[in-house]
Order: C-alpha cells, then sequence, then structure tokens
C-alpha cells in the first residue's frame, strides 16, 4: 500500500508536488467525489520503491474503493469514515525513481508493473511484494491493463478452477478485463473453451482464442444440455440453481463477480451459498479474493512475452478524465481494460 500519511491537498508547500486526482470522502458518483489537484509527491519507506507513474488502469474495485461498498470494505483497511488512500486507483505501470534502503532487485530508471493504492498520481509508493518487471513487450498502457484483472483472472484458472487439459470450460463474463483475460489462460492450460459474451463483444472473444462463443442475449448459455467441467462466473448473477445445472457431477464452479447495490453484501450472498453448499454435493462451488502478489506478476510477464496472452485495451483516458473512466466503466460492460494515460498529466 502507500504511505498513509499522504494528504490530498490544494496548495502544498513549494516542494517537490506532483499532479493527483484525489478523493476525501465516500460516494457513488465518481464525477462528484473525484477532482484533480496538486499534491505532495509521497515519501517512501525503507521498504518500498517509488514508482513515476505513466499509466493506471480502472476496474470494478476502483468503485468499490471510491464508494467505500460494501461497507466490510472500510473495516478492510481502506478507511471508516473517510478514504484512507489518495485515491481509488490500484494498477500502475511506470519507471521506478527511488528505492528504499531496504530495497534489492530494483534501481531507479527500472520498467515496472503492479498494484498500489492510490495510483492515479504521477509518483506513487509500492511494496515491493507487489512490484515486477514490466513485460517487454508491452507499452505502459498495456502493462498498466495487468495486474489486478489478470491476476483475479490466473488465480481463477489455475488455483480454483484447477484447469486441466482438455477439459470443458464455460466463462461468463468472457469479453470483459478479468474475462478477456481468463479465456487466454485458459487456452493456455489446454481446455475446450465456451466464451460468454454480448453481441458486441462476440469478435473479440473468438480472436482471443475461444473453441465457442455464446451471445448471452439470444439465450440463457446455463440452460441447455452442455455440461462443463469448470464454470468462471465474471460477470451477471445467475442462480446457483441454474449454473449446477451446467457443471458436470464433479464440476468445479468459481464466482469471480456478480454484484449487486446492496450495501453489506454487495452480491457476496451468492458466493456465500456456494461456499456453505459445497461440502454437501459432488461438485465444488466456491469463490476466492486475488492474491496480490508479485510471485504472479512474474508468472504473468512470463505468459505475456512468450504471446500466450495479452491485454485488450477498450479505451484510454488522461489523468484529468478519472472520473469520466470510471463512469464509462459503470454505464456497461466495456470490452476489455479502460486505462489511465499518467505521462503528460498538464496542470489542472
Amino acid at each position: 500500500m502507500t504511505n498513509s500519511t499522504q494528504k490530498p491537498i490544494d496548495q502544498p508547500s513549494a516542494a517537490r508536488t506532483m499532479t493527483a486526482i484525489v478523493h476525501t470522502r465516500y460516494g457513488t458518483a465518481p464525477e462528484d467525489i473525484l477532482r484533480p489537484a496538486r499534491v505532495d509527491r509521497p515519501t517512501i519507506r525503507d521498504d518500498e520503491v517509488l514508482v513515476r507513474v505513466h499509466a493506471a488502469s480502472v476496474d470494478r474495485g476502483t468503485w468499490h474503493v471510491m464508494a467505500g461498498l460494501p461497507h466490510p470494505l472500510r473495516a478492510a483497511g481502506f478507511g471508516l469514515r473517510r478514504p484512507k488512500y489518495l485515491n481509488p486507483g490500484r494498477s500502475l505501470a511506470g519507471t521506478v525513481d527511488a528505492v528504499g534502503t531496504k530495497v534489492t532487485g530494483f534501481a531507479p530508471g527500472d520498467e515496472v508493473f503492479g498494484i498500489a493504492a492510490g495510483s492515479f498520481a504521477e509518483y506513487v509508493c509500492v511494496r515491493t511484494d507487489k512490484l515486477g518487471r514490466k513485460p517487454s513487450n508491452l507499452s505502459f498502457d498495456e502493462a498498466a491493463a495487468v495486474p489486478i484483472s489478470a491476476l483475479a483472472a490466473l488465480q481463477a484458472v489455475r488455483d480454483h478452477g484447477r484447469v486441466e487439459a482438455g477439459e470443458k470450460v464455460l466463462i461468463l463474463g468472457a469479453s470483459g478485463g478479468v474475462g478477456s483475460f481468463a479465456v487466454q489462460f485458459a487456452k493456455a492450460f489446454g481446455a475446450e473453451v465456451t466464451g460468454v459474451c454480448g453481441a458486441v463483444g462476440v469478435d473479440l472473444v473468438r480472436g482471443l482464442g475461444a473453441d465457442h462463443v455464446i451471445d448471452y442475449t439470444r439465450g440463457d448459455p446455463t440452460g441447455g444440455e452442455h455440461r462443463y467441467d469448470v464454470i468462471l462466473d465474471i460477470a451477471g448473477n445467475r442462480r446457483l440453481s441454474r449454473l449446477r445445472h451446467a457443471l458436470t457431477p464433479t464440476g468445479r464452479l468459481v464466482i469471480v463477480g456478480g454484484e449487486t447495490d446492496g450495501q453489506w453484501l454487495g452480491g457476496s450472498d451468492r458466493q456465500l451459498r456456494a461456499l456453505l453448499l459445497s461440502p454437501f454435493v459432488g461438485q465444488r462451488l466456491g469463490t476466492f479474493v486475488s492474491a496480490e502478489n508479485a510471485d504472479d506478476l512474474v508468472v504473468l510477464r512470463e505468459y505475456i512475452e512468450s504471446g500466450q496472452v495479452a491485454p485488450v485495451i477498450n479505451r484510454i483516458y488522461p489523468l484529468s478524465e478519472v472520473a469520466a473512466a470510471i463512469r464509462h466503466l459503470l454505464a456497461g460492460h466495456p470490452q476489455g481494460k479502460i486505462v489511465i494515460s499518467v505521462r503528460d498529466p498538464g496542470r489542472f
């Protein structure tokens, strides 16, 4: 996480400053909560790296951090009454500007990508256990699209779905930020992949390597006679009974997404029901919270540099338009990732 002593203020000292997006209260409307400002640059701790951010990205978690919803998120370290961190940005790509006295393995000038609270800014402090070297074949914009969503996809396919070669995998929400990565990882693991998305995403999902693509607007993909070894439910709120119907008797269901507006559970009640039911049926039903770690960032870089996995960019916004980028996310289901360019933030 970033240094929690950062203070979003409009007129910082004349010392080293930076452009950043700031939020001082929780709220659900990004245009009311987020604003650009000049603030003091963060100061790194001994075990942190100061990164000059070139790009960041937006995902559903960005909105949750901004809104402070569901409420348990606040107790999890993001601030009970008001936001603890400078802004809701999380993923980033950039260059190392400085390293703490206890940091090894990184040096000024290194091109990196990773995860840190407050990445909608010119500079951010990053813990080394959430930082990796940027894939050499990606631009900074492309690399910023990777960390949060690709980690979730990798861990859903590898660790929780336990996908094996030859298995049949159904991915609901295959054209979104996580889903587009999940399709590629499932194919890299040798699965026969069926991707589900809206009509506008069909060509994209097919281009990612899916063996079959279903337009959910033309029917329920879980209502037919097909049975799958693994279902990754990344979008929507289909009933557990429908998802179980589409699984083989010993199949695995991994609920990655599917949210509601609930202030306390936010849709996680379905995940809880799956976990409670799983011990009593032959199918494995579950969910997970992504583990943000440097080891898996190395794995992501290897898959990307080998050409097996690549990010899909939906749209790039300048730093000054973070609120518009989040509004674009909330308006529908973007195909791929929304990226924030921070290379030339200008003065607001």
